[in-house]
């Protein structure tokens, strides 16, 4: 089981002394590897905001055949396919799940974003790996354990654990851990990248892989790009994992949601708690008087995602709102044994899918 660094040493190497101390790009790089740069944001970002990561590799990222369009299958960027619904809606849950895709926005654009469910019992192909050119990745575990395999190293994400993954462009490979079955929620951002805010999100608790460089050489390796909503295929005849070394603060992490920081308010009515810019649900007590502590009726300037990884929904029951509104307002434990995270919807999640809740 490969462990995780904590996130501050901004840089991991597999060799001495491929990691370099001095500068970024030399003539010559220890044992004849290749300097690479990704880059998160444009150069000429600001220090304190940019984003970026040096890559120290056995053969560069370009070494690899032209690509060429793939069927897309249910990959879809067609959300105008169905008549817009102002309902609210909710699904049951699935017997099986293939995928469901709610979108807003347009990856041209680089504005929006996507939402997907899979499940799984087996491992992707190991000659076979991912590239996104559309944005990043924010991977919710809620069943299983996924091992995910970058270019910066080896991620284990169990239940509980998000896992943020800057894939513009940065090859990923996902596998399951034999014997077990995944159910894992899959948010690519097309729009900025993810960060944690002050003070909720302990950087403490964010950890990054160590690089885990494969050395093998092998023809027919598969790279599966998505540009603009489309899919294409690349062959070339090395593992894209031939990272020795890297440093940078442009890098995948993961995180577990039990680390949060819950706030709350002691005086009256609700805040929201907000982790990597995604509110979520965690045990708490409710302390405000002379407030209705139920999440209260809401009209939305947006459209939310909401998704339960463990336990249930409060405000779900249909007495619910009669029961808040004359309870005795004393200290009370919520959520308990609760996990919950909330991040429009097309022609499958309103009609093919068959599993909207009539009742909701």
């Amino acid at each position: 089981t490969p462990r995780n660094k904590y996130l501050a040493s901004c840089g991991s190497k597999k060799l001495n002394p491929a990691l370099l101390s001095q500068q970024n790009n030399p003539q010559v790089c220890p044992y004849g590897l290749y300097a690479e740069q990704l880059s998160g944001y444009t150069f000429t970002c600001p220090r304190p905001t940019n984003k970026r990561s040096w890559f120290y590799r056995i053969l560069p990222f370009v070494c690899h055949k032209l690509y060429t369009a793939m069927h897309c299958g249910s990959l879809t960027e067609k959300w105008d396919e169905v008549e817009p619904d102002p309902n609210q809606l909710q699904l049951l849950p699935f017997s099986i799940i293939k995928s469901i895709k709610p979108s807003a926005g347009d990856t041209k654009s680089r504005n929006g974003i996507s939402i997907h469910m899979f499940t799984c019992n087996t491992s992707t192909n190991t000659q076979v790996c991912f590239n996104n050119s559309d944005g990043d990745f924010l991977i919710v575990a809620q069943q299983g354990k996924i091992l995910i395999t970058t270019e910066f190293g080896k991620m284990m994400v169990e239940p509980n654990e998000i896992c943020v993954i800057q894939v513009r462009r940065q090859h990923l490979s996902i596998s399951a851990v034999p014997f077990t079955c995944v159910k894992t929620h899959l948010i690519p951002l097309t729009f900025f990248s993810l960060s944690s805010p002050d003070s909720l999100t302990h950087p403490l608790h964010l950890s990054i892989p160590s690089p885990a460089c494969s050395l093998c050489v092998t023809a027919g390796y598969t790279v599966i790009n998505k540009y603009q909503g489309k899919l294409f295929s690349s062959q070339q005849d090395f593992s894209p994992f031939n990272v020795v070394a890297w440093h940078g603060n442009y890098t995948p992490n993961n995180y577990n949601l039990e680390n949060f920081m819950v706030v709350n308010c002691v005086a009256f009515d609700h805040v929201v708690r907000t982790s990597h810019t995604s509110r979520k649900i965690l045990p708490s007590s409710r302390l405000a008087d002379h407030s209705f502590r139920s999440p209260y009726y809401h009209r939305n300037c947006m459209s939310e995602f909401m998704g339960m990884i463990k336990s249930h929904y409060e405000a779900k029951e249909e007495d619910c709102f009669e029961k808040n509104s004359t309870t005795p307002l004393k200290p009370e434990r919520v959520a308990k044994g609760s996990m919950s995270f909330s991040m429009a919807v097309t022609k499958w999640g309103l009609e093919t899918c068959q599993s909207l809740d009539k009742s909701y």
